[in-house]
């Protein structure tokens, strides 16, 4: 590993912009405008308002990060000769104080990393304590537990994985000192932060947390109401633990009076007790595994799309969709007076319900389960997309399939039940390229709103098991692929993606783009149209970001509220589909490469700038 030494003039330049960004995050986020009153049933965060963003332009290098904080701490590491990885270390970090509802050490992550050679995906996702079994969410009666009653307390609590994930990444392509990129958190977690407007709406929103004693202290008032936008939050607890792991690596965390401490909390929980062990933390590891790269034709130009294997489901979800609404038996996507057209997301719609049954049948763990026909790219192979585009009915007035059946890639035959229907949460997503040219995706997660409710040492453990099927069987006995197993990893929907142009030989030519969201399962939507818009549409990132979103998840075709023509909505419904207007709260970073560098596009919809040189 070769390491740039940072010049000693860096810890104040860190400081001084630090506390600028802070100056900064308050005044921009005032002019938040309410998006208005929806509930949005699917998602763990709830809107918090609309924000339109520029786009930014660089030149040498560019970070994008769900907070201004965060990202300005990841500019400085970039401009002080650091690596896409060693930034993205010291904006995860930051976000762990800024925007806790969503990530932090106490969680994990997906990682895919191009060092201009070659892409590596490092998974960093949870795993089921050694003493879980199948039955973990089941009740005394035998039925599956009620969502929050499974969240709140220590059941749902994995072995966390993103901090021995960004380590193993750091060993091999960091270049600045671990422990300086510790800097800017601690900074902030000393000095103190400015309480966000979006942060607060979530402590406003979320009845579980103050429940919490330690939660309580922190985030709320003597009189049980949160710290109101701009109070100045200063986390010490926090601070020592990242002056301890910058110090000693991720053993900090993994072991020692840390990892008791996380044990104490899951295990002594008053009355939804969990399994952690010190066995289980010492022993987490975290994967480098071949990312998932396919072709993607798009006006004329061929690209190589990577994103994440399983057990992320995003990216086969993704190229599934993308694939078959590409299908020569399929309408082009068109946008109508500037939005989605009614044929476009009848078609979409469609694919995204064949691709949903398939995420059901197939994909967990693939160190618990087989990739249908041994390889997961059968569920991305050209042949078999364009027979289940065959499905969808691309007529002038196509209607929709009764059922949306999960198909069959490989010769072999499958027996395990499909994962019944069940809500995901949470996230953050992290782009960032560096002066090398080398970029990364990182989409990282404590699960649900402040996950497991639960606070130890000032930072928030993750409720990331409820990611597995609460029902281990089907009603004939047939196992789940994600069910719970000692040592695995829940499915996941996060989708960290980069994209390439194909070279000449098939290979990964220049970069076209670094992207990813959080949202849950809704995730693969909004990646999905943020790719489709750049890749068809040719909209730079700040516009494909900014169109409104859409998807299914294999029921309704779900509309962000107010977004869409009453046109569109009653064309959608008379081709037989039943349409759900609702917030749909994603919070997509992009960096895309130009001629002159980047243009990087954030999130209207949460706190996110991009920055670079």
């Amino acid at each position: 590993m070769h390491h740039f030494q940072a010049p000693a003039s860096i810890f104040p330049r860190l400081r001084r912009a630090l506390l600028c960004a802070t100056v900064f995050a308050v005044s921009g986020f005032a002019s938040a405008q309410a998006l208005g009153a929806g509930e949005a049933p699917l998602q763990s965060e709830p809107a918090s308002g609309l924000t339109r963003k520029p786009g930014w332009t660089t030149q040498r290098f560019a970070v994008a990060a769900a907070n201004p904080l965060a990202t300005e701490a990841g500019h400085q590491i970039l401009n002080a000769g650091g690596s896409a990885v060693d930034a993205a270390v010291a904006v995860q970090m930051v976000l762990n104080l800024v925007e806790p509802q969503s990530s932090g050490i106490g969680g994990g992550a997906f990682m895919l990393h191009y060092d201009g050679a070659q892409v590596q995906a490092f998974d960093g996702r949870e795993t089921a304590p050694a003493a879980d079994d199948e039955k973990l969410f089941l009740g005394a009666d035998g039925q599956p537990m009620a969502f929050f009653d499974a969240v709140v307390g220590g059941r749902a609590v994995g072995v966390p994985g993103v901090l021995r994930m960004l380590e193993l990444a750091h060993q091999q392509h960091g270049r600045l000192p671990w422990a300086l990129l510790f800097t800017p958190a601690i900074k902030l977690a000393e000095q103190g932060f400015a309480i966000s407007p979006r942060l607060h709406s979530q402590l406003v929103e979320d009845p579980y947390l103050k429940h919490d004693p330690i939660a309580a202290a922190y985030f709320y008032q003597t009189d049980g109401t949160p710290h109101t936008v701009g109070f100045v939050l200063r986390n010490p607890a926090l601070a020592r633990v990242f002056k301890l792991i910058a110090a000693q690596g991720s053993a900090a965390l993994y072991q020692g009076e840390v990892a008791q401490a996380m044990v104490d909390k899951v295990r002594q929980h008053p009355t939804n007790l969990g399994r952690l062990s010190m066995d289980d933390l010492a022993h987490y590891r975290a994967k480098v595994r071949a990312p998932l790269c396919y072709d993607y034709r798009a006006r004329g130009k061929d690209y190589r799309v990577c994103g994440f294997p399983p057990p992320g489901s995003g990216t086969i979800a993704i190229g599934q969709i993308l694939g078959m609404v590409q299908s020569p038996t399929l309408l082009p996507g068109t946008l109508a007076q500037g939005l989605p057209s009614p044929e476009f997301l009848h078609l979409y719609s469609e694919a995204s319900r064949l691709a949903f049954a398939d995420r059901a049948q197939y994909v967990a763990d693939p160190d618990f389960v087989s990739a249908p026909g041994g390889d997961w790219m059968s569920l991305l192979a050209p042949d078999y997309l364009a027979l289940r585009a065959k499905l969808i009915d691309a007529s002038d007035q196509g209607q929709r399939m009764r059922e949306a059946p999960a198909g069959r890639p490989g010769a072999q035959r499958v027996s395990y039940a499909p994962m019944p229907d069940q809500t995901e949460h949470g996230t953050s997503h992290i782009s960032i390229v560096d002066s090398w040219g080398h970029a990364l995706a990182m989409t990282t997660t404590v699960e649900h709103m402040f996950g497991s409710r639960q606070m130890v040492q000032g930072f928030l453990l993750n409720n990331e098991l409820t990611d597995f099927s609460f029902s281990p069987t089907d009603a004939q006995g047939r196992p789940v692929a994600n069910r719970v197993q000692p040592g695995k990893r829940p499915r996941s929907s996060m989708a960290p993606t980069l994209v390439f142009e194909k070279a000449a030989d098939g290979s990964l030519g220049p970069l076209v783009l670094s992207g990813g969201s959080p949202g849950g399962a809704l995730i693969i939507h909004f990646v999905a149209k943020t790719l489709y818009a750049t890749l068809n549409w040719r909209l730079n990132a700040q516009q494909a970001i900014d169109l409104p979103n859409f998807g299914s998840l294999g029921g309704p075709i779900l509309l962000e509220q107010a977004r869409f023509p009453s046109a569109t909505v009653n064309a959608l419904k008379a081709r037989g589909h039943t349409v759900q207007e609702t917030e749909l709260t994603s919070g997509v970073q992009v960096i895309q490469k130009t001629a002159a560098g980047y243009f990087g596009g954030a999130d209207p919809r949460r706190e996110g700038v991009v920055r670079g040189d």
